[in-house]
């Protein structure tokens, strides 16, 4: 029987790195040690999130808590924090300042988007997420524990030292359980408009509905490892692929257009001159279809629609930036 974590007003939850490396090791114990001895704030060590299954001890753990949760992960926060929502671990996502440029204030308590920020309507908006707030810091923006101790206590509003305190804290406890590595891709339901293009596109049966109709990834070990070509062809950008190696397809927030799907990296070495994401997407696609014995299928007429309208659309600062470099003859 799972014994639930006490119900103190914070848990900070330390995910684990996918590796053994001592330095990140360190890192992770001295975070937990040093808020441990926050008064009124228990700690919980699990495996690697994006790893764990949805039946693991670990969310079970989570699921059973109602509070607000601070989660220090390796991964992007915005990934972590839809990794957790998919989990059943569900919550408003409260932003941080560790990874913002230091001129950055907090933003303010009225989250409410404008008319302009909400032209259709998101998943969240009809299913709206419970209150408690999750912030989730990327433990891969600094090298040193106390530079995210100290955004937890801003975060928790306790500016006393931590040499000053006490060891009067919450509970300090370690989830022990193996984890196999995963790939399979999560939705960010703050801009998925449950359109369902990524269940037309995928051909290996990862996306599903629920009883309410909404998309979900079903199966998410149906997905072809390495392989982040629904990511691609959404229209919204909301499909994350936590350990892909382009940020923008690993759940960092993008600045602009957040419709961008293509690697910043391919702009200096696409595959072909003329490239975009809907033939990389098909391309990748093709690739897997291959790899499982099964016929390609290249850019079907669905497919070459969203060329189309995507050619029609308005050149936002990226495109602008391509026509600059074309132009130069670099």
């Amino acid at each position: 029987m799972i014994s639930a974590v006490k119900n103190n007003t914070t848990t900070v939850v330390v995910s684990q790195g996918q590796s053994r490396n001592p330095q990140k090791r360190a890192i992770e114990q001295a975070i937990a040690d040093a808020v441990g001895k926050i008064e009124g704030v228990d700690v919980l060590i699990v495996p690697h999130l994006y790893d764990l299954p949805k039946s693991s001890e670990s969310f079970a753990l989570l699921s059973a808590i109602e509070h607000d949760l601070i989660v220090v992960s390796w991964i992007y926060s915005r990934a972590a924090h839809w990794v957790l929502d998919r989990n059943g671990v569900q919550g408003q996502i409260r932003q941080v300042l560790l990874g913002q440029a230091d001129d950055v204030d907090e933003p303010a308590n009225d989250d409410s988007p404008t008319e302009d920020d909400r032209q259709v309507d998101h998943v969240t908006d009809l299913f709206p997420r419970p209150e408690r707030k999750i912030s989730c810091l990327d433990l891969k923006v600094a090298n040193d524990a106390d530079t995210f101790v100290h955004e937890i206590r801003r975060l928790l509003g306790s500016q006393e030292e931590s040499t000053s305190l006490p060891v009067i804290g919450g509970s300090i406890r370690q989830v022990e359980e193996q984890t196999g590595r995963r790939w399979y891709p999560v939705i960010d339901f703050d801009r998925c408009t449950n359109c369902m293009e990524c269940v037309d596109f995928c051909l290996f049966g990862v996306y599903g509905v629920d009883q309410g109709e909404n998309i979900l990834v079903e199966q998410p070990d149906n997905c072809r490892k390495g392989c982040p070509a629904c990511s691609r062809v959404c229209p919204e950008n909301a499909i994350i692929f936590p350990q892909h190696k382009a940020p923008a397809i690993a759940g960092a927030e993008t600045e602009g257009d957040e419709g961008f799907k293509i690697d910043l990296s391919q702009l200096f070495g696409a595959p072909t001159k003329d490239d975009d994401p809907i033939a990389t997407a098909a391309r990748e696609r093709d690739e897997q279809l291959l790899l499982a014995g099964r016929d390609a299928i290249g850019i079907n007429d669905q497919l070459k629609k969203r060329q189309i309208d995507n050619a029609n659309q308005p050149k936002d600062q990226l495109d602008e930036l391509i026509d600059s470099l074309d132009a130069s003859d670099l």
